[in-house]
């Protein structure tokens, strides 16, 4: 497969990626009170169950190679941090907004892979870059005045760990992992982590949210399989800028199932966000046809 055709697929691995994220941030949302651990719980063993029928399927090893274990640790480890932030900012604050501190995770991507990998951003792209991340502050800025300083803290931290977890993707990929590993792992490293807490001080759910839950780990399953292939396809300077896309998913989401209505902040952000993906696609496609 050559350059071109690689970095169309990336992209549309990485929408389709934000899309069923943007699913799994309306349905954690919508079950409620439930424990945030608890729901990372669900969350990850129901996308553990979704995994294990492709490493039963292709007979893979169940624990990480000699050469892969500090990368895969370090990804579900950063992971697991980033999820648990998220899912803290989404008990407090609207689903698009909370989504976007999330999908502070390309931005924070560029950096770390600038640094682990050596994959530094040309002028253009650091330019789009920027200016995504200023249409998201378009979008926080309202929320800021009314949302609770910790869970919007929390909210961004998890889009920082979520950055460093996607940076360690392409480094596992780069190297052989296979897409489905990373995933089956992540998820149960994640339940493993989320057990303990669950196992001390379960709450009871109503049917209804755990069909919610049920329903978040499928979501985030085909999430997490769409982005780690992705980036398997692309460096992240090249595709992380179309993860701004869950911001847009979310907001009309968040509209439909909780009839949540964005202001004009929030409009001007969506603009600037697209308008800097727009500008990035064109770029890339011209180098890689010149």
């Amino acid at each position: 497969m050559d350059n071109k055709k690689r970095l169309y697929k990336a992209i549309l691995l990485i929408i389709i990626s934000a899309f069923c994220f943007a699913v799994m941030n309306l349905c954690v949302s919508l079950s409620g009170d439930v424990p945030v651990i608890q729901k990372t719980f669900f969350r990850n063993f129901f996308a553990m169950l979704i995994a294990s029928i492709t490493m039963i399927k292709n007979k893979h090893y169940i624990l990480p190679k000699k050469g892969e274990r500090f990368g895969i640790i370090m990804r579900s480890a950063a992971g697991f941090a980033g999820m648990l932030g998220n899912f803290y900012a989404l008990s407090a604050l609207r689903v698009a907004d909370a989504s976007l501190l999330n999908k502070m995770s390309p931005f924070f991507a560029i950096i770390f892979s600038a640094i682990l990998l050596r994959e530094t951003p040309n002028k253009v792209q650091i330019v789009c870059i920027l200016t995504a991340f200023a249409g998201a502050m378009f979008v926080l800025k309202p929320s800021f005045q009314n949302a609770e300083l910790l869970p919007s803290c929390a909210g961004f931290f998890g889009g920082a760990c979520a950055g460093l977890a996607y940076t360690f993707v392409r480094k596992l990929t780069s190297g052989g992992t296979k897409s489905y590993y990373i995933v089956f792992f992540f998820s149960a490293f994640s339940t493993i982590c989320a057990a303990p807490a669950l196992i001390f001080g379960y709450s009871p759910m109503t049917l209804q949210q755990l069909l919610l839950l049920l329903g978040a780990g499928i979501a985030a399953a085909g999430g997490q399989f769409a982005i780690t292939a992705s980036y398997s396809y692309a460096p992240a300077k090249e595709v992380s800028i179309y993860d701004y896309s869950q911001i847009i998913f979310a907001g009309l989401l968040g509209f439909v199932f909780k009839s949540e209505i964005p202001d004009l902040f929030s409009f001007i952000g969506y603009f600037i966000i697209i308008s800097a993906a727009l500008a990035m696609f064109v770029y890339n496609k011209r180098k890689t046809e010149s």
